[in-house]
């Protein structure tokens, strides 16, 4: 009864101990042996994060195809359904905050700044079904004379950039804020972090909250903020104070204004104005040129949701029609992601000095699906294999050590998006580019820049 309980190689990262612990902490694990015992319902939900193209049963026959010669139970999808329902959403919760936080280790390429680990956090949105069960919670969108489109999740995540492992993760109805999400992700920051984040998330409140943590932050500022310049420094950048009638003591920040030029390789060239905020305020240890192009890893969060959308979930409506289906399911997503993650991290650890910016995430799930459908590797016979099946094919399938800077190719499909009024602003190819940065101070303030 318990061997279709597996993820084949990842269950030695999600292993059968992690997985009855679990279960054990949040009571939801069998009072009388079942056919689907608890543990093997854990493994069935995360097999669907894997599998997120088949059916139930589908998922079903990947468990148990290389389990032959045993007499094995063929349970109907009522039965499945029910057995998802029994267990709820908090066993999935409690795996995936366990396997959630940093990998890196101290002098990771790409995961420190002078000495600090750098994160980002953003947020993004997930498709759920338009049913009446989850409407209430996740309403779709509404235009003038009718809703439109699928109802919406929004999700935040905290990615330690360099690995995009996830730190932490909060999600619900996209009729919150991306604010509202995200200050529940701060007590994953410590000291030895620097929070790199978009202008969404440049609110004072915010910003002193991450300070009061002990953290750092290198955060974009909006047009709206007119910051008064208390001290110019060296490098061209300046002190300033903000949270004029917000805050009952103001917060010192350094202030850093560039104007960015991007010249792609059919000859367009895109302007742009920066303004960013940041806790660093020594010109000499952490020079504003440095930080300017520092703040493009926060794009490492969007390639986690990339991966997360487009290549877990290849672009599809999350399956569950209830509320608590659903919560099951994104800590399923998040859980196996993380434990995909830190298979490659286990690989990329036996080459000393390897960029995991070099492991293509798309080899990852396709190669621990073929575990599970082989039932390959779940438990180890001989001495600890940090690389495995899954690692073996990671670094067989290396990206270049030096690519080239690319802007990609944005085309606007969806005809209710809100970027509709940036159609055409964008190539509609993959492109090479070059960037330049230069401080400067901008006297009339920053211009309004426009939603991409």
């Amino acid at each position: 009864m318990y061997a279709p309980g597996h993820l084949g190689e990842l269950t030695q990262i999600v292993d059968f101990a992690l997985v009855d612990a679990v279960l054990d902490e949040t009571g939801t694990r069998e009072r009388r042996l079942r056919l689907l015992p608890s543990r093997v319902v854990v493994y069935f939900v995360l097999a669907l994060a894997l599998f997120e193209d088949h059916s139930y049963q589908g998922v079903w026959g990947k468990l148990v195809a290389g389990l032959e010669g045993l007499a094995l139970t063929r349970p109907a999808v009522s039965s499945l359904s029910r057995a998802r329902r029994r267990i709820g959403a908090a066993p999935l919760r409690r795996l995936f905050e366990t396997l959630a936080g940093p990998v890196a280790r101290r002098g990771q390429v790409g995961a420190f700044y002078r000495g600090l680990r750098t994160v980002a956090l953003d947020g993004t949105l997930l498709h759920v079904p338009d049913d009446a069960q989850v409407t209430w919670y996740y309403p779709k969108r509404v235009g003038e004379t009718m809703g439109f489109g699928y109802p919406l999740l929004r999700l935040l995540v905290l990615v330690e950039c360099g690995t995009r492992a996830v730190l932490s993760a909060a999600f619900g109805s996209e009729s919150d804020g991306e604010l509202v999400y995200a200050r529940s992700l701060l007590t994953s920051l410590d000291r030895s972090m620097l929070l790199l984040a978009d202008a969404a998330f440049d609110a004072a409140e915010f910003l002193r909250d991450i300070r009061a943590g002990g953290a750092q932050f290198l955060v974009r500022s909006s047009a709206r903020r007119v910051p008064t310049p208390a001290g110019h420094l060296s490098d061209g950048s300046y002190l300033a104070r903000i949270g004029y009638g917000v805050l009952p003591v103001l917060i010192e920040v350094r202030v850093i204004e560039a104007r960015i030029t991007v010249t792609l390789a059919d000859g367009t060239i895109h302007r742009e104005q920066w303004r960013l905020l940041t806790s660093l305020l020594d010109p000499a240890r952490h020079p504003a040129d440095e930080l300017v192009r520092l703040h493009h890893e926060r794009w490492q969060a969007e390639t986690t949701y990339f991966s997360i959308k487009a290549t877990m979930l290849d672009g599809r409506v999350l399956r569950s029609r209830s509320l608590q289906g659903l919560d099951q399911e994104v800590y399923a997503l998040l859980t196996v992601y993380q434990a995909l993650i830190r298979a490659a991290r286990d690989a990329a650890g036996t080459r000393p000095g390897l960029d995991m910016d070099r492991i293509s995430f798309t080899v990852l799930p396709q190669t621990a699906a073929d575990q599970v459908t082989t039932a390959g590797n779940i438990l180890s016979t001989g001495p600890a294999d940090l690389i495995g099946a899954i690692g073996r094919a990671a670094l067989d399938a290396l990206l270049p050590a030096r690519r080239r800077p690319r802007i990609k190719a944005r085309t606007r499909k969806n005809p209710t998006s809100k970027y509709g009024p940036n159609a055409g602003r964008h190539p509609a190819t993959a492109q090479a580019y070059t960037f330049r940065a230069d401080i400067t101070f901008f006297e009339h303030g920053l211009a309004t820049h426009p939603r991409r």
